[in-house]
């Protein structure tokens, strides 16, 4: 019995012995990254940093690129510059910036590489490689910058920079580093998980003075970095251009749809920008003279801007009342007892007259017999139930709410409800004569040039829309996230829509919509002029074309320019006769839009436009706030 329980203590020792040893040779022998670690003082790992994916308009032009560029690093302890000014003469920097920037690495580590000057060129780089290799502690890493092949998109496209201390604590996933760069707006933010691909690692040897002395094992440990996915947008490049110069010296924006899935065809936020200027490592600098410049050009008008919409409300407001069935399309209203004006213009005997001649009287009638459409006999009470019916019916044209684009900082605007005027006026105080004016788009509603060009396409698409998005596919599979693929109903049946688009025709064959004309297309459309407390009213015009087969739905805001028909509209119908035709059959408006942007009373200073171009210097002056580590 003795004799067994010894063979037995024997052999649980024995198995612990070969269990240890057999670790041993693991990591001795098999377990590379064991040998890596030990031999620190000669191995150096390497983080190669991958392209980020390039993006694609709707026909494959390419629209954002990557060029290759260098960054130079120091290591202080290992610094040696025997002749300072001849050194910054070759680097093309002051003395100052000099000590600056050795402090500021000093500050960091004196053992650690980190950043000394961002983004050389191949060109600047080529001229002093030979020439570097005089001063020790000094080393090149290879990086890129984002490169755009036109002056256009910067709100909606968005630019990358260096990551900050708050995002690097905050990140869920430790990938990111202190210097590397991330996408801070636009599309480079909301797909940056796609856009930054995957970084490799290589191993490579160096001797105690840390010269390279090639590729560690003959690089059998290395992985390559995986750029990141490509983006291709439903954007068309020749049209955006063009959208940009008829919004030249203009405050306002451009948003363009196509109805039948929703891409983005065209997002005009102006002023715009050159992208350009915010991928270059004079990136502080022009970033704070876009900061602060008066016009807002890092403003992105078309999902933040909020504006009354006024008279391109009532396309909504008729359609809820057919719906509600309280009018017919042949239901006509006088203007009598009515506090809104009349724009002088033939009896409205009908909804698409209506429409037509866009009635204040015929539309407050109208919204009048909505708010009524209970049996409720207390008039405050009826008011708020009305209200909040009305307010659901609404709600589905995605006014009061985000539509979902895939772009930042989207604003829902305001769609007043009960609980609103509550607060205003308390419960139970308030009806239809206190809130009238939303019936025309004016007092309390709020939207965006987003939200009114989607009501463009719902009105298309006779009662549907999918989610607006700028990108339509992501990688070489082109995968759409099924979010863009979903169709959202606007609870009005299809037929109701007849009598509004026949209104919609009308206002642009002989109404106020008449500048926005394209020569054997039929367009529908209506103008607004947004009320403003502050200086001119607001330019507002949305349409679409043609009006039998819709291929394009587009609505366009021009801050102070007045009435819709006058500056909106024909911007409208030039950018939709490009789009359906590639060319412009209107040549007179095209050129007295182009006149007027010289007559603008936005017209910008020299100094302003110099800020919304790249910096063209050939100074290599360095940006020295908060160097960036490898």
């Amino acid at each position: 019995m003795l004799e067994n329980r010894r063979f037995v203590i024997i052999g649980f020792f024995a198995v612990v012995g070969l269990i240890y040893l057999a670790r041993l040779f693991y990591l001795q022998v098999l377990d590379e990254s064991y040998s890596i670690v030990s031999s620190s003082n000669s191995i150096k790992r390497v983080i190669e940093i991958p392209f980020r994916g390039q993006i694609y308009d709707r026909y494959g032009k390419l629209i954002v690129y990557n060029t290759p560029v260098y960054d130079l690093l120091v290591t202080p302890n290992k610094a040696r510059v025997p002749d300072t000014l001849r050194f910054c003469r070759v680097l093309g920097i002051e003395r100052r910036d000099f000590d600056s920037l050795m402090a500021a690495a000093s500050a960091y580590s004196r053992k650690k590489p980190s950043l000394f000057l961002r983004q050389l060129s191949k060109e600047d780089f080529a001229s002093i490689q030979d020439i570097m290799v005089d001063y020790s502690g000094f080393q090149f890493a290879k990086s890129s910058l984002r490169t755009y092949t036109a002056q256009t998109l910067a709100n909606t496209l968005g630019y990358v920079s260096e990551i900050t201390k708050g995002q690097l604590e905050k990140q869920e996933e430790p990938y990111y580093r202190q210097s590397d760069y991330i996408g801070q707006s636009g599309i480079e933010k909301i797909y940056e998980n796609e856009l930054r691909g995957k970084r490799g690692t290589k191993f490579v040897m160096q001797n105690v003075s840390g010269v390279y002395k090639g590729p560690w094992k003959g690089g059998e440990l290395d992985t390559m970095a995986v750029a990141g996915a490509n983006l291709y947008s439903g954007i068309d490049l020749e049209v955006q251009q063009y959208a940009d110069s008829l919004m030249a010296n203009k405050v306002g924006s451009v948003v363009a749809i196509e109805p039948s899935t929703g891409q983005i065809l065209s997002m005009v936020s102006a002023p715009t920008y050159d992208p350009n200027i915010l991928a270059s490592r004079f990136f502080s600098k022009n970033y704070t003279a876009l900061v602060r410049n008066p016009y807002k050009p890092l403003f992105n008008r078309p999902v933040m801007a909020s504006y009354r919409p006024g008279s391109t409300f009532k396309l909504i407001q008729a359609l809820v009342a057919l719906q509600e069935g309280v009018v017919t399309p042949g239901t006509g209203f006088s203007h009598a007892n009515c506090p809104v004006g009349c724009h002088n213009h033939p009896a409205t005997s009908t909804v698409a007259l209506g429409v037509t001649h866009s009635c204040n009287p015929y539309f407050y009638h109208l919204f009048r017999r909505v708010m009524y459409n209970n049996n409720i006999s207390n008039t405050f009470k009826a008011s708020a139930a009305g209200l909040e019916d009305w307010h659901a019916r609404v709600s589905k044209f995605g006014i009061g709410q985000q539509l979902g684009i895939d772009l930042p900082s989207e604003r829902k605007g305001n769609l007043p409800d009960k609980k609103y005027y509550d607060k205003i006026y308390g419960e139970n105080a308030w009806k239809f004569s206190n809130i009238y004016s939303i019936s025309i788009g004016e007092g309390e509603i709020l939207i965006t040039p987003l939200k009114m060009a989607n009501v463009a396409a719902i009105i298309a698409n006779k009662g549907y829309f999918y989610t607006p998005h700028v990108i339509h596919g992501v990688g070489d599979s082109k995968k759409l996230d099924p979010i863009y693929r979903t169709r959202h109903e606007s609870g009005v049946s299809s037929q109701h829509f007849a009598p509004v688009i026949e209104g919609m025709i009308g206002a642009v064959e002989a109404g106020t919509a008449k500048n926005a004309r394209i020569q054997g297309i039929t367009v529908a459309g209506k103008t607004g002029t947004s009320q403003n407390r502050k200086g001119d009213d607001h330019s507002i015009f949305i349409g679409f074309a043609p009006a039998e087969n819709p291929k394009i739905a587009i609505a366009v805001f021009v801050e102070n320019a007045g009435f819709g028909g006058s500056a909106a509209a024909p911007i409208a119908g030039l950018i939709m006769d490009k789009y359906l035709t590639r060319q412009v059959s209107n040549k007179a408006m095209e050129k007295r839009m182009k006149e007027m942007n010289l007559m603008s009373k936005v017209v910008l200073t020299d100094q302003q436009r110099a800020m919304l171009k790249p910096d063209t210097t050939k100074k290599k002056t360095p940006v020295i706030t908060n160097p960036a580590k490898r």
